[in-house]
């Protein structure tokens, strides 16, 4: 992550960004500004980097589940051809979405 960041400030250095932080400080506002105050995005985070699979499906699902959003993918990217996968636990609209999404990858 430390090298991910010093590469994105190298390439776009007005983008407001930050390394890491834990998931409330990124999202509030109050907490941000005790963890890391001199920070322009702490509470205000609207990208967020797991460390790997498990602990993204583990967050997009809170997400879906307990604040009602439609959660999608994966959405794989860098691929020769578009692919995407859907959770064992999605619903029809799910499959609909990621179709649309696919197919637009396609163009």
């Amino acid at each position: 992550m430390q090298e991910a960041t010093a590469i994105a400030k190298a390439a776009a250095p007005d983008l407001k960004l930050d390394g890491e932080f834990q998931f409330d400080a990124a999202v509030s506002e109050e907490v941000g500004k005790l963890k890391v105050p001199d920070s322009k995005v702490a509470g205000k985070a609207n990208v967020f980097i797991f460390p790997n699979i498990n602990a993204g499906t583990i967050g997009y699902k809170i997400a879906q589940r307990f604040g009602g959003y439609m959660a999608l993918g994966p959405i794989c990217q860098g691929f020769a051809k578009p692919i995407n996968d859907l959770s064992r636990g999605c619903s029809a609209d799910d499959v609909v979405a990621v179709i649309a999404i696919t197919a637009l990858q396609a163009k």
